[in-house]
């Protein structure tokens, strides 16, 4: 390959690698943004769905667009995602509704849901195997990045420009991902004409979307014993039903069942679920405990994840290049297992831990779940042929974000009713404490300062016990995650990469 060819290479995964900045970085920059936007458009009771409609459309599309990219080419889905991205962008700018920013945002997510594993899969493709991990492991710390400067910046945009430009902010970064990948990429093997499982792509969505409203409804907004949540999970029975059997029945399934009798592949799937339920854990309530209990700003709890994720990074990178002398489970287990630890010591803490005590679990936390970004990845595609990638990757990526988002609600359930049990079994508390201000009060530095000392102590000693609580139960899919490891087969990378895969990294561009 000529120094040329390399140049835009790396052109193409600069490409790759804002586009995946821009989707995975989308939600998290909204959600500093959302107050802002309530006040400029109303409609507080539907704020919900401005984030639950980006997620469930993502979710939905990932496999679909997996498979299709199988089908006919992966350059065509990458450019239309940052296209229908930018558009639904523009649209989500010009929202004069929450109805409307709802839809556009659904817009947004079935973009993203095509932008973020056929990325993945495009890195797979062109690139020697011995190579995969390394980069793996840099396409990886892009979701470090996302989650922990995305609030910030809509923060800073919000108070300093307008909440207008937290979406407009992606098509400066969507037009140079289109440029890069549509001008620098051109795909070298041929892609086979096939069916399209319809049946397999209508039942996946309706059960998507049925299991995504049940679990942001229920407890917040209807009972979960109501007519409407009840009648949402039955649709997602029936829908995972028909979706099953109109999978084992089509000529090219969406998800292809044969693909999980290799056991590595389902062990890595398996242990992605898992180890993502536990992950989301760690990431969402570290830096309420930050904030709530140890009485942190909110800048302080945002970056104490900062050394987690940097940990992330240096794991997903020491993992590539281990892959090429150990079998993906030799490694995993290990990992696996600091994993746990990681999680294990953050039910230690309590309401007199210091900051540092707390950053050096997360440290530990994310150099343990690290491996899995580049380990996992290369796993779920080892041994499956070019127009098979596709699927496999998409597939690893949306049942990791599945795990993370059951794990979330499950898990935010025992955290709510833990600490609100607590504070209704303090007849003292329940008395001093106006109705509704404990939900807020320990993360809003202006109501903390006017609860008197005695009662503060008393919420924040019930806060922090239901969030190590909830830390202890998120210990179980930690420890699932590491049997699910040790159940891996035992193949590795390959060394020395093939023929085909330097065919490959030669041909793509022009």
């Amino acid at each position: 390959m000529s120094l040329q060819k390399k140049n835009n290479l790396g052109i193409v995964f600069a490409g790759l690698l804002l586009g995946i900045l821009m989707a995975s970085m989308d939600n998290t920059i909204v959600t500093t943004a959302m107050g802002t936007i309530i006040g400029d458009l109303g409609g507080l009771d539907k704020f919900v769905w401005v984030s639950s409609a980006y997620l469930i459309s993502e979710m939905a599309g990932m496999p679909i667009f997996g498979k299709l990219s199988d089908m006919y080419g992966r350059k065509i889905f990458f450019i239309f995602g940052i296209l229908v991205f930018m558009l639904g962008s523009i649209l989500c700018g010009t929202a004069q509704t929450m109805i409307q920013l709802s839809i556009y945002r659904a817009i947004q997510g079935i973009s993203g849901g095509a932008i973020i594993p056929i990325a993945f899969t495009i890195m797979y493709d062109v690139v020697p195997s011995n190579s995969r991990g390394k980069l793996g492991g840099l396409f990886g710390a892009v979701f470090g990045i996302a989650s922990i400067f995305g609030p910030l910046l809509g923060a800073f945009i919000t108070d300093h420009i307008n909440w207008h430009w937290v979406f407009y902010i992606n098509l400066p970064i969507g037009f140079l991902a289109l440029i890069f990948v549509a001008f620098f990429y051109k795909e070298s093997h041929e892609h086979s004409k096939q069916k399209i499982d319809w049946l397999g792509a209508f039942t996946l969505v309706g059960a998507i979307v049925c299991l995504m409203f049940a679990l942001e409804l229920g407890g917040r907004q209807l009972a979960w014993n109501s007519a409407l949540i009840i009648s949402l999970f039955g649709g997602f029975a029936l829908m995972t039903v028909l979706f099953l059997i109109a999978e084992v029945r089509a000529a090219e399934p969406i998800i292809s069942f044969d693909m999980f009798r290799k056991r590595l592949y389902a062990m890595s799937n398996a242990t992605a679920i898992f180890g993502g339920a536990a992950f989301v854990i760690t990431s969402v309530y570290t830096p309420i405990f930050i904030q709530g209990v140890l009485g942190g700003s909110a800048t302080n709890s945002g970056l104490v994840l900062l050394p987690m994720m940097l940990g992330t990074v240096v794991t997903a990178t020491i993992g590539g290049f281990l892959m090429q002398k150990f079998s993906y489970r030799a490694i995993m287990i290990p990992a696996s297992v600091m994993f746990a630890v990681g999680i294990y010591l953050l039910t230690t803490l309590s309401s007199s831990s210091s900051q540092l005590i707390v950053t050096m679990y997360m440290i530990i936390v994310g150099l343990g779940i690290g491996f899995s970004f580049s380990v996992l990845g290369n796993a779920s595609i080892h041994s499956f042929d070019a127009n098979q990638r596709g699927s496999a990757s998409s597939t690893l990526t949306f049942l990791r974000s599945l795990g993370m988002t059951i794990g979330i609600t499950i898990f935010g359930i025992i955290q709510s009713h833990t600490f609100m049990n607590k504070l209704a079994s303090d007849a003292h508390v329940k008395d001093q404490l106006p109705q509704g201000m404990a939900n807020n009060s320990l993360l809003d530095p202006a109501m903390r300062v006017q609860i008197p000392s005695s009662i503060l102590d008393k919420i924040t000693e019930a806060l922090s016990s239901s969030i190590v609580l909830t830390f202890g139960w998120a210990l179980v899919p930690a420890i699932l995650a590491l049997l699910t490891a040790t159940a891996m087969s035992n193949e590795k990378l390959e060394t020395d990469p093939d023929s085909k895969s330097k065919a490959e990294a030669s041909a793509i561009v022009h």
